[in-house]
């Protein structure tokens, strides 16, 4: 007969998977059980139970449950054919197939319903990271069309788990972590914004009560999506539990004639032993191995929408670019504003030919004289869209996407063009194809600043999901005609963050503030999931243009340091000190890019005030070197404290039998002396011997076990510590 059971394998983790269940199930997602377990010994440990009133036998949830096989929580796959028939398919298993190659495990199983003439096709990938892949397709063998309401993937846990993770936010606060118990019953979130969305990032956390970011088991999923998306996790009355993530669909919006077929998004998913924060890098490893290939340093960029807004006056422009090369920046990025009529967000959105009224001469001359100070040029766009009062629309105004008979909810003044056309799409690839080959543009900021509301094409049939087929079409036809250019993912900030977008983009715009307080909380929730490298992390103005909070430029430039590190304030309103400071840490980011993007970002555990992963009073995070010969640490003050003295900041995972010299690292003039830190007699004997160049050396598992003792900083301040090998 056939093998009940198959075993994915790497260093970390195990995939047990059983293939009993006519779609196959995963039974054990976690530590590995050595390589001498047995199918006996599984059989054993997996076995099917009678649960007293209920049905005659309960089975482990497969990775599409299905009602039809007496599931009692939400199918994996709803859909029906015409007349509501074949509502509830019941699959078996007829064929499976198991390859190695490099080290990734893949097992590729057929699921077949004849009565529905549904055939349900599973791949489970496991490389040698540990990171788990699950895809399911549907493929409608019958001669009718079946229409699909829900395709979806599930993950069951085991019972120990007792807590779930989540990312909640907004505009201009995403990424904000929190923690639930795991009650009976099911959470749930759903996103029909027709991008990724602040609010609902399709990422999950499940978690020991006691799992912390160096301790207890834990694991994260993550759908691989750009559009509409749902994340459902069940605890069922009988104690089962189980994660289910997959893309939302509007009615209609899916139908499959015959022989068509259609796959979920890929369900990404990592398990740590050992905290979240294995998990982390686990996850950004990850994502760096899917990034676009480039091996350039992140350059420092200057972005001139909180510079000029729509004022794109050339001379302002020009001298705006000569401080910004003076101050060590490496990448100039206009915004908004060079095209068309657009001089305010209600006019001239899609009519993508540079302004004849502000550049006369066209871009090249701001181009050239960027060049010529030994910068990259970048330029921003915002292709899905167009305000209703442009030209483009004006002479195709059946472009945008609307529903018949209703009028068209605006956001931010403008309408979302129907990609799903082949004349939209080919008039946008040929504009912006045009403006990367016609000048020497090295970056791209691609924008999304609405969601998709009513979104019907000419049809009047729901297109969210085509909607995001065609940007990644339209991305991907760019890429491949300009392999050069850089591009970046921005959705009113951070609207549009997927593994998905990321295989496409080098740059995600983590949020719309560059208020550096924000900026903490945003970084510690996307930290978890994406690496630094990636997150788009500029020194704003002070006051900030979203808050008015103000802040030092030491507390900025260290908060700005850890991502990919830009500007985004208009340096001609700087005087001498801050523009010195500035410099000072784009020096600082210069010199120890390499580990900030490379090494092994941590989270580390502070006592004050720190509450279940969220932080307290104290931030503290760092880098660590693949080789841990060397970290860089950032030590930010929250807010005051409940005490009058502080504790230790732990260094958790250097090497301990080494020697390291901790070096504090200013970020402005009055950080140097050490006297805008905190109060004087609160600094500690480390600091004050390190702001005099007498470096103090210390143990890796001095480091590691009590930690350096912290100052009592002025609320809203950081400082940045570099350890090497002494």
């Amino acid at each position: 007969g056939v093998q009940r059971f198959e075993i994915l394998r790497s260093a970390s983790v195990d995939v047990v998977v059983d293939l009993s269940t006519g779609v196959p199930s995963i039974v054990h997602w976690g530590a590995p059980l050595g390589a001498q377990v047995t199918l006996s010994e599984l059989e054993w440990l997996f076995d099917e139970v009678q649960i007293p009133g209920s049905l005659d036998m309960t089975r482990s949830i497969p990775i599409v449950p299905m009602h039809g096989d007496g599931f009692p929580g939400r199918p994996g796959l709803q859909g029906h054919r015409r007349g509501g028939r074949h509502w509830a398919a019941r699959f078996s298993l007829v064929d499976s197939d198991s390859t190695e190659e490099a080290g990734t495990t893949t097992l590729e199983c057929r699921s077949h319903d004849p009565v529905a003439e549904v055939v349900l096709d599973t791949e489970i990938t496991l490389d040698a990271s540990g990171v788990l892949s699950l895809v399911a397709t549907v493929d409608n063998v019958g001669d009718s069309p079946y229409m699909v309401d829900g395709l979806t993937v599930s993950v069951p846990f085991p019972r120990h788990v007792e807590e779930i993770g989540i990312f909640s936010g907004r505009w201009v606060r995403e990424f904000q972590f929190e923690r639930h118990a795991w009650m009976t019953g099911a959470w749930t979130a759903e996103n029909r914004a027709g991008r990724t969305s602040h609010e609902h990032p399709p990422f999950i956390w499940l978690l020991d009560d006691d799992a912390s970011e160096f301790h207890g088991e834990v694991w994260v999923l993550h759908c691989a999506w750009s559009g509409n998306h749902v994340t459902y996790a069940e605890r069922l009355v009988d104690g089962r539990r189980y994660v289910q993530m997959g893309e939302l669909f509007h009615p209609g919006e899916i139908c499959l004639d015959a022989g068509q077929r259609m796959s979920t998004p890929r369900l990404i998913g990592v398990h740590s032993g050992n905290g979240i924060n294995t998990a982390s890098q686990t996850l950004h490893d990850h994502v760096r191995k899917l990034l676009p290939v480039r091996t350039t340093p992140r350059p420092v960029h200057l972005n001139t929408w909180e510079a000029v807004y729509f004022d794109h006056d050339f001379e302002r422009l020009c001298s705006l670019a000569d401080l910004a090369a003076k101050v060590g920046v490496e990448r100039f990025v206009l915004d908004d504003g060079w095209f068309g009529g657009r001089r305010n967000d209600s006019q001239g959105l899609g009519d993508w030919i540079v302004s004849s009224d502000v550049y006369p001469n066209g871009l090249a001359p701001l181009i050239e004289h960027v060049r010529n100070l030994g910068m990259e040029f970048g330029i921003w766009v915002e292709p899905e869209m167009a305000n209703p009062n442009s030209e483009i629309l004006a002479a195709h105004p059946d472009w945008a996407l609307s529903t018949e008979g209703y009028e068209t909810v605006l956001g931010r003044n403008q309408v979302v063009l129907d990609l799903g056309r082949s004349d939209v799409f080919d008039h946008l690839f040929e504009r912006l194809d045009a403006l990367l080959r016609d000048h020497e543009i090295s970056y791209v900021k691609w924008d999304m600043n609405r969601p998709l509301v009513q979104a019907s094409n000419r049809h009047g049939k729901a297109s969210s999901h085509d909607q995001a087929r065609q940007v990644y079409r339209l991305l991907d036809g760019l890429r491949e005609a300009h392999p050069s250019v850089e591009f970046e993912s921005c959705a009113s900030g951070g609207g549009r963050i997927d593994f998905e977008i990321l295989r496409r983009v080098e740059r995600v715009w983590t949020s719309d503030s560059n208020d550096a307080l924000e900026r903490q909380f945003i970084l510690r929730g996307a930290s978890m999931v994406l690496p630094l490298r990636v997150l788009g992390s500029h020194i704003g103005p002070s006051p900030s243009h979203t808050t008015r909070r103000r802040h030092s430029m030491a507390f900025r430039g260290a908060t700005a340091l850890f991502g990919h590190l830009g500007i985004e304030a208009d340096l001609l309103g700087f005087d001498e000190r801050d523009l010195a400071d500035v410099g000072r840490v784009i020096d600082v980011y210069k010199r120890y890019r390499d580990l900030l993007h490379g090494g092994d970002f941590v989270r580390l555990d502070v006592a004050e005030g720190h509450d279940r992963g969220r932080g307290g009073t104290v931030f503290a995070h760092g880098v660590l070197s693949k080789d841990r010969r060397q970290a860089i640490v950032s030590i930010a003050q929250i807010s005051t404290e409940s005490s009058l003295t502080a504790d230790h900041i732990r260094v958790t995972g250097l090497l301990p039998d080494e020697k390291y010299r901790v070096e504090f690292v200013p970020l402005s003039e009055s950080q140097m002396t050490g006297t805008r830190i905190g109060p004087a007699m609160s600094q500690p004997a480390w600091l004050t011997s390190s702001v005099a160049g007498d470096h103090v050396v210390m143990s890796g598992r001095v480091l590691g076990e009590v930690g350096l003792f912290r100052p009592v900083m002025w609320p809203e301040s950081a400082i940045v510590v570099h350890l090497s090998c002494a």
